[in-house]
């Protein structure tokens, strides 16, 4: 197998949202780099059931209501 074929493995820092930290081996970055957060399992409504809302953009709702409002 070709040596310049594969990337660096190594053991990195990953921060979470809330600031609690855990060691992880990864292709990012250099050994002992920190990969900080912005998003993650326990902040993004994906994972927390957060307030999802169905949006009416362009008023598609509005008009699939008015459309079928008489239908049975």
């Amino acid at each position: 197998m070709k040596k310049e074929g594969h990337p660096d493995y190594h053991f990195i820092t990953v921060v979470m949202t809330d600031g609690t930290e855990y060691q992880t081996r990864s292709t990012y970055g250099a050994e002992g780099e920190r990969l900080v957060l912005d998003i993650d399992s326990k902040s993004h409504p994906a994972w927390t059931g957060g307030d999802g809302k169905m949006l009416d953009r362009g008023g598609r709702v509005s008009r699939f209501k008015d459309k079928f409002k008489g239908f049975v």
